[in-house]
């Protein structure tokens, strides 16, 4: 499986990006090639070699002449279906703009089709995006990962005046994404940076067990004192089927419910995205037993799960904090046993050889129907698993 790491210690900006992907190797040509055929007059991508803090990287600058346009959403998604790009690189810039009108729409209280684009409209950054989605598409990724993202502090200008950073659009856009605290005073990620790196990245966290394979380095536009305006991709194959990622735990004591309500906010907290749901016996104040109820979940999925802790429990307040965690990769598997075929996951172990571990539910239907003991269904499923087999 083919990965690619973005490390944001800088934040992320299109150009950013753009510079990321044509210094990893990504022909500029093929990108030009896909940016001239949305009919933009005189848009072309000029590249340099510049140093950052010391750090040699690449920066793209967009050049055209100047005009005074404002598109929306509609007027952006028409120029990229009248191109001659992949349905896949399409899909991938619409979707990016998609993620922008819908973060406009939710600051200004309108709707996507009525956000009217001011600086994202422009086209410098309709380059950025749409050369983003044709390098990343000729990239061949299958996963991302990103590190948690600075913004930075202080104020910027935007269309619509002074206002703090992250620019509010910014901010709408890195909702379930972890940032990661900067000193430096400016615009580190922006909101065309945010969009993208909320449409290209499955994970954030630490660099996942890969092997390296491409590197490249998009410079910033600004130089700052005490580090590199850069954006660093790595790219390569995983390793060893093992996945590190940043989760959630949101946890609270009860001692003052039923077990049928503990039962049912369980069933609950699973509908809503809950990757784990555990129960623990503990004692609390007043020698009274208790129950302590902790959920493991997604960064996007935390404010739905405290909802449903508030609602369906008598909690007055609940415990959260970040954590990371290491997953084997798996995917569903069927093996055939003599009674029929069982359902399951396959995944990796540690050493590389592939496992398969049965489901209960495939197993118990079948134990059922045939009047079998589980075990007896169970340990067939194992045995009837062909490590070779896709």
């Amino acid at each position: 499986m083919r990965a690619a790491y973005l490390d944001c210690q800088s934040g992320i900006s299109g150009d950013m990006m753009l510079g990321a992907l044509i210094d990893a190797g990504i022909d500029l040509a093929i990108i030009q090639a896909g940016i001239d055929s949305l009919g933009l007059p005189g848009c072309h991508l000029r590249r340099s070699e510049v140093k950052r803090h010391g750090f040699r990287a690449t920066q793209v600058v967009v050049e055209h002449p100047p005009e005074h346009v404002h598109r929306r959403l509609p007027d952006v998604v028409a120029l990229i279906e009248r191109s001659a790009l992949s349905a896949r690189q399409q899909g991938l810039a619409t979707d990016i703009f998609a993620r922008l009108a819908q973060a406009e729409a939710n600051v200004h209280g309108t709707t996507t089709e009525a956000v009217q684009f001011h600086e994202v409209g422009a086209v410098d950054s309709i380059a950025d995006i749409v050369g983003t989605a044709i390098g990343w598409d000729l990239l061949r990724v299958d996963r991302a990962w990103a590190a948690p993202v600075p913004t930075g502090h202080g104020v910027v200008e935007i269309a619509h005046g002074r206002c703090s950073i992250p620019a509010p659009a910014t901010a709408e856009l890195l909702r379930g994404i972890p940032l990661a605290e900067s000193p430096v005073t400016g615009e580190l990620t922006t909101p065309t940076g945010a969009a993208i790196l909320a449409a290209l990245a499955n994970h954030f966290g630490p660099l996942p067990a890969m092997t390296i394979e491409q590197i490249g380095y998009g410079a910033g536009q600004r130089q700052y004192e005490n580090h590199a305006n850069v954006l660093r991709l790595l790219v390569g194959p995983l390793t060893d089927g093992r996945t590190a990622e940043q989760v959630w735990i949101v946890e609270t004591n009860l001692d003052d419910i039923s077990g049928e309500l503990i039962g049912y906010c369980t069933e609950r907290l699973w509908q809503v995205g809950a990757l784990d749901v555990a129960t623990t016996a503990i004692q609390m104040k007043k020698n009274r037993p208790g129950v302590q109820l902790s959920v493991l979940c997604r960064a996007a999925d935390v404010d739905r799960v405290e909802a449903v802790l508030f609602r369906e429990t008598t909690t007055l307040g609940v415990r959260r904090w970040r954590v990371e965690r290491t997953r084997l990769d798996r995917a569903p598997h069927e093996v055939s046993t003599p009674w029929g075929k069982v359902a399951g996951m396959r995944s990796s172990a540690a050493n590389g050889r592939p496992c398969f571990a049965p489901e209960f539910e495939s197993c118990r239907r079948l134990a059922t129907a045939h009047n079998l003991p589980l075990k007896v269904v169970f340990e067939a499923a194992v045995r009837a698993f062909d490590p070779s087999a896709p």
